[in-house]
């Protein structure tokens, strides 16, 4: 595969997809749009063009195979005149649910250029490859979800029905032989199969049976005609590449990354596995306690829940199609500016999820689909783990567009009044409804943090402004705290009890100022004054806690063997997790060692991004390898947004932040591109020595961050036209 995603594409009107596939020597492309109207949400269209690549044969056999499946009460079954040989023109099916109504489905026979392989074999006097075959199965419920199965299950009957009379030194060309069985009928699964030489083109056709009008070819042409320019000009209104990258190559891959981001948006359902034993271990409160904590999840009280319904983005349609709690903040950073309705109902479905004490599960494995795709030690979720509250990051660009708004009557965020997809701008009471209904279970969370991801400081006569502003995660292991995300970077060695973790104080930091700018948007005096206070006690135990003046960094606690409180300091993400959530101000006597260290090409700085470990530590690039030496984008976006906001503001290191920040952004956007270009995908993690793309392909999560990066100002000395103001 030389690269596949969605080209451009908005999850409420639609968008274009090309699949390059180089192993089967075509190029695929699918124009989807909705088109509204009636009752039942709409009518819809794909329309499927196939392209032979350059190294293709010019008689090139490819077959395409379409299905449609009902799930729960209703109906879908063929309506065409039934052939045993195959069904001439317009396939089409017809449905009923009560949440749909009626509706037809057809799968056009496509424009006249269209050509079938011509008869070479006697089988083809029984299966005519110029008709379309249809083949209707009633499978089990839980088995529709199994579409590749169902197919090559079907598929093989022909197979050896077909050997069985022609035998193995006579069998049907390829094209014939891979063929399913022509069987349409009633089912609740319907396989329908073209196969075509050359180019091809045909459309899939959704009309519902509550609007006036059935939707046809040539009214999908005109709807994929304004849905294509409709995008383009919202795109170059929201995010137009900034200079240097002010190029139509980039403009064309930001659309890209952005479009494949959205495009991963979808609705999941199902149960899921808990375990809600409330083991006294999990409580992590002894020496050893992995161990224990081990033989706790050992006992299998796991069980399912629900079912939950979940509307999420994803990290990779290919690789991670679920709900990730952590991704789905930054997810949601590029979604904010391009519709803030959509992202708000994503971000409420996400705190629905909630349960009574305020834990949401990190990794949302939803139906055993979701399971199918996880390895069953993964698959269990446990209500004392917690996750970075990246939504809070969400949240709080919303409140500050809508400040903006409100403040400003700024035009760029809501081009025009009564777009749907900024409703919440257009409308501060809409908003402030939104957050007053959201706020309660935003302190919910907040506070189960507080209760379940503490931090001891008075067991080991810790000195700190605050005896409470500590926080550990829980879930720990000697090899990974999967929990904080940043899975096998370096922690203490063995794991304690007492251990006090820096990126999780910072975390904290974050949601807490969230918070505070919530409660103030929503005149809640009592709770800006508490979180205020909150606010100011972790800032101030960050330093008395996590700063090591001999390393000139911060760092994660632990307690050695004489029961005193000691630094373990690995350079790298950790290390200046203050800084990249915003809890340093300009002036902070700390600013400048960590840009120091960040900009220090012996440590954090290469030319392809910040790496997540230094390269003097003695962990880096050993054993995964995960967290410990590659580059990830949704870091260095932390990194890039708070260099720009010293860069843009008075302080002692104005001057270094705006040079680090010149060339981190060009570093950060031309290694994403340049993978883009030569291999057709963003990844998940890239190399800091050479740059490569590794991990993940099709990485279109966090990765898609790049589209908000290029669109930030150009502060390089070409762009700011020689001024230089300290």
């Amino acid at each position: 595969m030389a690269g596949y995603g969605w080209d451009e594409y908005d999850i409420r009107d639609g968008g274009r997809q090309t699949i390059h596939d180089a192993g089967n020597n075509i190029d695929i492309i699918t124009e989807f749009v909705k088109v509204p109207g009636g009752n039942h949400g709409g009518s819809w269209g794909v329309r499927i063009k196939g392209t032979p690549r350059e190294d293709a044969s010019s008689a090139l056999k490819t077959t395409v195979i379409f299905y449609a499946g009902m799930e729960g009460v209703g109906s879908l079954e063929v309506e065409s005149e039934k052939d045993t040989l195959g069904i001439e023109g317009t396939v089409t099916l017809a449905g009923q649910t009560a949440e749909l109504g009626d509706f037809k489905l057809e799968i056009t026979e496509g424009p006249e250029s269209n050509v079938n392989p011509s008869p070479s074999h006697p089988s083809y006097q029984d299966k005519p490859l110029d008709r379309t075959i249809v083949s209707s199965l009633q499978v089990p419920e839980d088995a529709l979800w199994q579409a590749k199965p169902v197919l090559f299950s079907s598929m093989k009957r022909e197979v050896d029905a077909y050997v069985e009379k022609y035998g193995n030194d006579n069998a049907p060309p390829p094209w014939q032989l891979f063929t399913i069985p022509n069987e349409p009928g009633a089912g609740n699964i319907h396989l329908i199969q073209k196969v075509f030489e050359g180019a091809f083109e045909f459309d899939v056709l959704f009309t519902s049976g509550s609007v006036p009008k059935r939707l046809t070819s040539e009214k999908l042409t005109e709807e994929i005609k304004t849905v294509t320019e409709s995008f383009a000009d919202r795109f170059s209104r929201l995010f137009t590449p900034q200079a240097p990258f002010d190029q139509p190559k980039f403009e064309l891959f930001s659309r890209s990354l952005f479009s494949n981001l959205v495009g991963g948006i979808g609705y999941f359902y199902g149960d899921s596995v808990v375990d809600r034993s409330y083991a006294p271990e999990y409580e992590e409160e002894n020496e050893g306690f992995w161990q224990e904590t081990a033989d706790a999840r050992g006992r299998g009280n796991e069980r399912l829940e629900g079912p939950s319904e979940l509307f999420t983005s994803i990290p990779s349609r290919p690789f991670f199609p679920r709900g990730f709690l952590w991704d789905e903040g930054f997810h949601l950073l590029p979604v904010v500016d391009w519709d803030i309705d959509l992202t708000l109902e994503i971000v409420k479905s996400w705190f629905n999820l909630m349960d009574e004490d305020g834990w949401i599960g990190r990794e949302q494995i939803l139906g055993p689909e979701a399971r199918s795709k996880v390895p069953q030690e993964f698959q269990t979720q446990y209500p004392h783990y917690a996750n970075p509250p990246t939504l809070f990051l969400v949240l709080e660009a919303f409140v500050e567009k809508l400040t903006k708004n409100i403040t400003t009557n700024d035009k760029t965020l809501n081009m025009q009044q009564g777009d749907v997809h900024t409703a919440y701008l257009d409308n501060p009471e809409l908003a402030t409804h939104y957050l007053r209904n959201l706020y309660p279970l935003l302190k919910r969370h907040y506070f189960w943090f507080r209760k379940t991801q503490w931090g001891d400081i008075k067991s080991y006569d810790r000195e700190a402004y605050s005896s409470r502003e500590a926080y550990r995660w829980r879930g720990r292991t000697p090899q990974h705290i999967l929990t904080s995300g940043l899975d096998d970077y370096p922690r203490a060695q063995p794991p304690h009890p007492g251990e006090l973790h820096l990126d999780l104080i910072s975390w904290m930091g974050m949601m807490t100022r969230s918070l505070k700018r919530i409660a103030e948007t929503l005149d809640e005096d009592e709770d800006v004054t508490e979180f205020a206070g909150y606010e100011n006690a972790i800032v101030r135990n960050v330093d008395d806690l996590h700063w090591d003046d001999k390393a000139q960094t911060y760092c994660d606690a632990t307690i050695d063997d004489y029961e005193e409180s000691i630094h373990v300091c690995h350079k790298g993400y950790i290390s200046i997790f203050p800084f990249l959530v915003g809890l340093l101000p300009a002036d902070s006597p700390r600013l400048g060692a960590i840009l120091d260290l960040i900009s220090d090409p012996e440590e954090l700085w290469s030319d392809f991004g910040i790496r997540s470990l230094s390269k003097k530590d003695e962990f880096y690039k050993t054993e995964e390898n995960y967290w410990r030496s590659p580059v990830w984008i949704n870091m260095n976006y932390l990194a890039v947004k708070q260099l720009l906001a010293y860069a843009q503001i008075s302080g002692p290191h104005r001057k270094q932040a705006r040079d680090m920040y010149t060339r981190l952004r060009k570093n950060l956007v031309n290694v994403v591109y340049d993978n883009w270009e030569k291999t057709g995908f963003a990844w998940e993690q890239y190399d800091p020595e050479t740059g490569l793309g590794q991990r993940t392909q099709h990485f279109t999560g966090w990765t898609s961050l790049v589209v908000k990066i290029m669109v930030m100002p150009d502060l390089s000395a070409s762009g700011q036209k020689g001024h230089d103001e300290l």
